[in-house]
């Protein structure tokens, strides 16, 4: 097993805090998005993936993932919520939409 020198141990944590660090600018996207009640005008930038070898999350990190996760699932909760709405409004107005033609049932003569 080989050991783990300063400069090693260094570059892990920054490469996961790196990683962090972009996870949590989606979620600060996906927050604005849900505050605005708007989906942004730009699309987003190429789905996150997983960074390759970044090992184990060092454990100083480890309060700052769970508050990040703890944001993931509330966002996703609150997308979930705001996108049934949205299918909700679109059913509503399609039915609006597509209803037939009102004719007039009465006509008003003079007397």
């Amino acid at each position: 097993m080989a050991a783990v020198t300063a400069s090693s141990s260094t570059t892990w944590g920054s490469a996961w805090e790196a990683a962090l660090t972009a996870l949590e600018l989606d979620v600060e996207a996906a927050e604005r998005m849900l505050a605005l009640d708007h989906i942004a005008d730009t699309p987003p930038r190429d789905p996150w993936a997983p960074p390759v070898g970044l090992g184990p999350l060092p454990a100083a990190l480890g309060d700052r993932a769970l508050a990040l996760l703890d944001r993931q699932i509330e966002v996703g909760r609150r997308m979930a919520e705001a996108a049934d709405l949205s299918r909700r409004h679109g059913r509503a107005a399609q039915a609006l939409r597509s209803g037939a033609p009102s004719v007039p049932v009465y006509v008003d003569l003079p007397a």
